[in-house]
């Protein structure tokens, strides 16, 4: 077999392998997911699992990958329609804090996946998002639009900031009650960052 044609088998795989899961870990969560309903859902094997992901834990783990991805890109479409770049900056934080609604962001990446891979804010999803919403706030205090604050400190707080609340919305009884709340103490805490006059 070509070393291509191998590759774009073992893609496949993956991707059935991920599709099945990310059903799975919706409907019934990762706790009550079957390893074995779940791989014959994709036509494969439990050694499929294995060799790909190593185990459920690491197949949660590029499930939660692939939303974060998929979340990152609908907030950051979110912030590019704003008329600045700070209110690009806050309303991508602000949709991302929104997704928390969406079902299956809310049972794999806000509560499934923190209960089983630890603290959302060390996965690796969330070390690139910092890089990236610190290099957002120094554009902004470059420009003069937020106080010259530390822009690390100022980015760990904000992802902090955001990630609590849609962990807070998540868990929420009622989400949609808690959601304009969570939405805006942000905003208030955030635009503490904006330089006066900026």
């Amino acid at each position: 077999m070509a070393a291509g044609q191998r590759a774009r088998m073992m893609e496949e795989t993956r991707a059935k392998l991920l599709r099945a899961a990310r059903k799975a870990f919706a409907e019934k969560g990762f706790a009550e997911a079957s390893m074995d309903e779940l791989t014959a859902a994709a036509g494969l094997t439990r050694g499929a699992l294995y060799h790909n992901f190593g185990d459920k834990k690491g197949l949660l783990r590029a499930v939660i990958e692939q939303l974060d991805a998929e979340m990152v890109e609908k907030a950051r479409e979110t912030g590019r329609r704003a008329a600045t770049p700070w209110a690009g900056f806050l309303e991508e934080c602000v949709a991302y804090i929104e997704l928390a609604l969406e079902p299956e962001i809310q049972r794999i990446m806000l509560l499934d996946g923190p209960a089983v891979l630890g603290d959302p804010s060390r996965w690796p999803g969330q070390t690139a998002c910092l890089r990236t919403t610190t290099e957002t706030i120094q554009a902004l205090i470059d420009a003069g639009t937020l106080r010259p604050v530390d822009a690390e400190a100022a980015a760990r707080l904000v992802n902090g900031a955001a990630l609590d609340a849609a962990l807070w919305v998540a868990a929420a009884d009622e989400p949609r009650a808690v959601l304009p709340k969570a939405i805006e103490a942000f905003r208030c805490l955030v635009s503490g960052l904006l330089k006066e006059g900026g």
